[in-house]
């Protein structure tokens, strides 16, 4: 068995690589919930490259439907066929194409199968795939055909819990929450990105960064991943640590509602001399 030891770009508790190596060993799905930005998808990417497997990646939407995920029936396609072409249509096989779940099941080799923000369908469609992550098969009635899985996918599920999942689902699989990095965490994951990082800019950052963050009354959090826009910005601007001590440059990147960044001026310390404008001057 293939065990995730964690990979050079991705900075993850020791409780988090446990429930990966748990999920694998037992043939789960690993379900991983948290804030979003808090690299829940970029999981996925640092598992496959971990364990050195190809990742197949089916990112769902409100319309999605679980059946596909197995597979689609091109109707249309068989139907052009039998008005305007000489195609031999008898065979349906040739218009039965593999949806993403479908090709995790088909190929030699096992994949790592991304199955994210699942929250974001139907809430019928998570007991709709029930039968199919168990039982690692599924039928196509069109054929009368049974595909099953020849390696039994590694299956990493994201949600940002928009909407509670039903019961018998989350039975099925291992679950992890990823908490909101602590200061000295999110340090380590910044030294991934920025490894020259001058060290008091990068101190500033996060007392900032973190000050932000503790106002309940925000409507959105800025996130670990716009730290790191936010940082990239100040780099890019060449702006000092001392100016983002006593102001908040290129603020955009980290609150997007007027209402946060108007809070979030006007409980500043002396806010008014605070700067908060949304300065471009060699960002890019």
């Amino acid at each position: 068995m293939d065990y995730f030891k964690g990979t050079s770009d991705y900075v993850l508790s020791p409780e988090l690589k446990d429930n990966v190596n748990v999920s694998i060993a037992l043939g789960r799905p690993l379900l991983v919930k948290g804030e979003p930005g808090t690299g829940k998808t970029l999981l996925a990417h640092s598992i496959a490259e971990g364990v050195g497997k190809r990742l197949v990646i089916w990112n769902i939407k409100s319309t999605t439907k679980a059946r596909e995920g197995l597979y689609v029936y091109d109707t249309v396609q068989r139907l052009n066929d039998a008005r305007f072409g000489d195609r031999d249509i008898s065979d349906i096989r040739q218009y039965i194409k593999p949806g993403r779940l479908g090709e995790s099941f088909a190929t030699e080799e096992q994949v790592v199968l991304l199955i994210d923000e699942i929250d974001k369908a139907d809430i019928e469609f998570p007991n709709d795939l029930l039968n199919e992550l168990d039982e690692m098969s599924f039928h196509i009635p069109e054929t009368g055909e049974t595909v099953k899985a020849k390696q039994r996918p590694i299956v990493i599920i994201t949600s940002n819990s928009e909407k509670e999942l039903p019961d018998p689902f989350l039975r099925r699989c291992v679950f992890h929450y990823i908490e909101f990095p602590s200061e000295s965490l999110m340090e380590e994951i910044v030294y991934v990105h920025f490894p020259e990082i001058e060290k008091k800019l990068l101190r500033e950052c996060l007392k900032k960064f973190y000050w932000i963050r503790q106002f309940d009354m925000l409507r959105k959090k800025p996130s670990t991943s716009e730290l790191i826009d936010w940082i990239q910005a100040l780099t890019a601007g060449g702006i000092s640590p001392s100016k983002v001590e006593k102001e908040l440059p290129f603020l955009g990147t980290l609150l997007k509602k007027k209402e946060d960044t108007d809070l979030v001026a006007q409980s500043a310390p002396g806010h008014h001399g605070f700067n908060t404008s949304i300065r471009t001057r060699n960002v890019y």
